[in-house]
């Protein structure tokens, strides 16, 4: 894929700047991934530190949980708000690049991962809710908190099986 220069992209940018749209959907966007990490700290208090929400590049917005064993295995769950696919995600990281290659070597017989390339940011991605309604945050949140619960214990146990 070829790109055009910086300056010749200028002009688009700030076309895209102009309307303060783009600005303000993406900090709606960003307020909602707030909101989720709002609520999973309140229900998992006690079972998961739940750290606060990274972003600054327009690509991902996310926070890690981590609990105990996560943490004595040098992994962390991330649940991810892809901005070019519009979808959440959650990924399973490893604290340095190194782990993360050790467990997606380790791994490789899992389901979610793809055993010809290694993701860029992570051992594994699994969609977890593909076309949100941003307008029913309840409906939202309930979708993303339900797909968590059952994701997360699947992968404790491939974790246990592959340890």
């Amino acid at each position: 894929m070829s790109y055009k220069s910086l300056s010749a992209r200028i002009p688009a940018y700030k076309l895209h700047f102009a309307s303060g749209e783009l600005q303000r959907t993406y900090q709606d966007l960003v307020s909602v991934v707030q909101g989720l990490r709002t609520e999973f700290y309140n229900k998992y208090k006690g079972q998961f530190t739940v750290a606060k929400v990274l972003h600054g590049y327009i690509d991902f917005t996310y926070f890690y949980l981590q609990n105990d064993y996560l943490k004595k295995h040098k992994l962390k769950l991330a649940i991810v708000f892809n901005h070019q696919r519009v979808q959440f995600e959650l990924w399973l990281l490893g604290q340095t690049k190194d782990v993360q290659i050790s467990y997606w070597k380790k791994l490789q017989g899992v389901k979610w991962v793809n055993k010809d390339a290694m993701p860029e940011w992570s051992i594994f991605e699994i969609l977890m809710l593909a076309d949100p309604d941003f307008d029913d945050t309840k409906a939202l949140s309930e979708s993303i908190y339900n797909a968590f619960s059952a994701l997360s214990v699947e992968i404790f146990n491939i974790l246990t099986v592959y340890e």
